[in-house]
């Protein structure tokens, strides 16, 4: 394997430093530091791990010039940092620039597959992908019904003296207040609902003045016709309903491309639609921004109801009505469970056989279009009251040695339609390794309520032990576990489908970025999608990629005529400032665009500033007599904190854009800080290791040359 060529040079340098510093007993401590470094660079290099290979191979380095007999400890340590950042540096930007430059500049394959980050042209030099997602409104407009929907419910219970209080009607009350009144949700229209009395009299008695008054505002007045009451959400709320989804789904996309480190990414909204362009050509990178966006992230936590036994009457009918049976799609099956349904007086646990449908997927048939399949069988069905079905995809074990599986078909639960928990009672959420005894390297997702998330959670665990919560995520049932005992503390875990640990850390992964970033309101689809071109024109670059070239030489110039010998430090303090920059910004996978260019000639003639402030410095020092060692000492000292002072102005700025801005706003924050801390660096340690050098190393010049 190739890396064992960098495994045996360092363990060959290892040797070699440790002889040195057996040897040489007044820098023994610096050598066989540097030993220490060279052997763990041959540890990693040998297990193929390249940053700690890369980062203890420069450690060795530093080390071995702290121990040469060159000026003083000191200056080796400031030199030995400056070339151990310009080495890392170099490896960072390497790859980079072997594509930058058409591949003129040989690479090896080594370093290309170990440095997976690029600095890459951004949209408007080189174009991208532009992806067009369309809000689907009705279901922003169907969740404010569905509140309602709720609200209705306790506050006709309260009417019939069957509850009080201001928390939720139980399961109990739900039942009892459906032998008075039902309630309906059309599919469509989406912002209607339909109060159905058993008694007529009881819909003129009960949609009294004060229950109208508190519906009012977004609902209007209902219509009643004998005992049927109906609701319609009014135009106006529609329209709120549809800005407020279109904008917080913007921002939530928004959100997830900057998690992404995509900051030159762009995000706009056009009536329904959301247009986001994408800066690159890398079709693997685009993959996985068009999973990560269109994940609505909906998470909600429903209770099963195992004590409805719905399906055990479809399955007996099956058995007996050829015609049903002939009806049913293909692959659709009828299985048993025995499910837990809580406790028995004596706190024992109570189960109870249940059926579920499960349909396996046909042939070439995706996953997805088996879903679509079961759903269109499934209207044909009447569920109960308040009771929706769950859908968990089902996997069968392809490799029984790393236990890797794939998906088969798709279970059902029967589920209380009311969310106990929702999405936006969540805090935070972190991918995390199983620790259990069977857990076998896998990942699940750990979730961090709110206070309010929490203490609901904490009831209805209470409230339910020994009964089966499903976790559903963009409604899709992740898993249906028992509650085992009441769990406190608003904590709670996703486990994730496929056994495959790999696999789980990628999804686990994706769920924690979807999950902090925040729920898309609506569930999003795409349109839309192409590949588009530069937007700028060829000539508009090649002139502002000139401009951006002639004013940085002109600045660097300018240092030598005026300056001399002096500004060639000064030029080289301002070519590693750049050099560090671009570094630091492909280690970020960084988008470059023309403003971009354009900041990094400005950063250019911004580093200046620090070495005109030091050049001056010790040009007054030198004028009242002192030596050139002497000046140069004042000088940095007398100028660092006006350096610090005018770069802090503009770091606050920075750091102030960062926090707020989005998009290229925090990108150009990004590399506004980056500029400044790399402009510090430079003007203060870089260069003055070139004095350094110039007035104490080679020659110790008498007179410095300053212009």
């Amino acid at each position: 394997m190739i890396q064992h060529v960098p495994s045996i040079v360092f363990a060959t340098i290892f040797l070699v430093l440790a002889t040195w510093g057996y040897l040489r007993r007044a820098r023994r401590n610096a050598f066989w530091f540097a030993a220490v470094c060279a052997a763990s660079s041959a540890v990693a290099a040998h297990y193929d791990a390249f940053w700690p290979l890369a980062s203890f191979g420069v450690l060795t380095l530093w080390a071995f010039i702290a121990g040469l007999n060159l000026v003083d400890l000191g200056w080796r340590l400031r030199f030995g940092l400056v070339v151990s950042l310009v080495l890392l540096g170099f490896f960072s930007l390497w790859p980079s620039l072997h594509a930058m430059t058409g591949k003129s500049l040989p690479c090896p394959r080594y370093i290309q597959d170990r440095v997976g980050f690029r600095l890459v042209a951004g949209l408007d030099l080189r174009g991208g992908l532009r992806l067009v997602y369309t809000v689907d409104v009705d279901e922003a407009i169907k969740d404010k019904r569905a509140r309602y929907y709720e609200d209705m419910q306790a506050v006709l219970a309260k009417a019939y003296d069957l509850h009080d209080g201001d928390d939720r009607p139980s399961e109990e009350v739900l039942q009892q207040l459906r032998e008075k009144a039902t309630f309906e949700a059309p599919r469509k229209p989406a912002n209607t609902i339909l109060i159905h009395f058993k008694t007529p009299a009881d819909a003129e008695a009960k949609i009294d003045t004060r229950f109208r008054e508190q519906f009012r505002g977004d609902l209007g007045d209902p219509k009643i016709e004998g005992g049927t009451v109906t609701y319609q959400i009014r135009e106006a709320a529609e329209s709120a309903i549809r800005e407020r989804a279109v904008g917080q789904a913007r921002e939530i996309i928004l959100r997830r491309v900057d998690e992404l480190g995509l900051r030159e990414a762009s995000v706009s909204t056009r009536d329904e639609d959301i247009i986001v362009e994408v800066p690159g050509e890398d079709e693997s990178t685009f993959t996985e921004i068009r999973d990560i966006i269109s994940q609505t992230a909906r998470l909600e936590f429903k209770m099963v109801d195992d004590e409805t036994d719905y399906f055990g009457p479809l399955q007996e009918k099956a058995r007996t009505d050829e015609a049903f049976a002939q009806k049913l799609p293909a692959g659709l099956e009828f299985r048993q469970e025995v499910a837990p349904v809580g406790l028995d007086d004596e706190g024992e646990r109570i189960t109870k056989t249940v059926v579920y449908a499960y349909l396996e997927k046909q042939g070439e048939e995706t996953t997805q279009d088996a879903l679509k399949r079961f759903k269109k069988w499934v209207e044909t069905l009447d569920l109960p009251p308040d009771r929706e079905l769950g859908y968990e995809i089902e996997y069968r074990t392809v490799d029984e040695a790393t236990l890797e599986q794939e998906e088969a078909g798709w279970r059902t639960y029967l589920l209380r339609n009311r969310a106990d928990i929702t999405g936006d009672m969540i805090r935070d959420a972190a991918a995390v390794p199983d620790q259990g005894d069977r857990a076998l390297g896998g990942w699940h997702v750990q979730v961090n309520f709110t206070d309010q998330g929490g203490s609901i959670f904490d009831k209805v665990t209470a409230a339910n032990v020994k009964k089966r919560f499903a976790i559903i995520l963009d409604g899709r049932t992740e898993s249906a576990p028992e509650i085992l005992t009441r769990i406190a503390g608003g904590v709670a875990s996703i486990t994730l489908g496929t056994r495959d640990p790999e696999a789980q850390l990628r999804d686990a992964r994706k769920l924690e970025l979807v999950l902090r970033s925040g729920a898309l309101p609506a569930p999003i689809s795409p349109t839309n999608e192409q590949r588009i071109g530069p937007s700028l024109g060829h000539d508009s670059i090649k002139l502002g990629v000139q401009a951006a070239l002639v004013g940085s030489l002109l600045v660097l110039l300018f240092m030598v005529l005026y300056y001399r010998r002096a500004g060639f430090i000064a030029d080289a303090a301002v070519s590693m400032n750049l050099f560090l920059q671009l570094a630091i910004l492909a280690s970020f996978g960084a988008s470059m665009t023309l403003p971009g260019i354009a900041g990094l000639a400005l950063t250019i003639g911004m580093s200046v500033d620090s070495n005109v402030l030091i050049n001056e410095r010790i040009r007054e020092e030198l004028r009242t007599g002192k030596g050139p060692r002497a000046a140069v000492e004042v000088g940095y000292s007398k100028a660092l904190s006006a350096i610090v002072d005018g770069h802090l102005t503009t770091l606050i700025s920075g750091v102030v854009l960062a926090q707020y801005g989005t998009g290229p706003i925090k990108g150009f924050a990004v590399t506004l800080i980056v500029g400044v801390l790399t402009s510090i660096f430079c003007g203060v340690v870089v260069s003055r290791v070139l004095f350094d050098l110039w007035v104490r190393g080679f020659g110790r010049q008498s007179k410095l040359d300053m212009g």
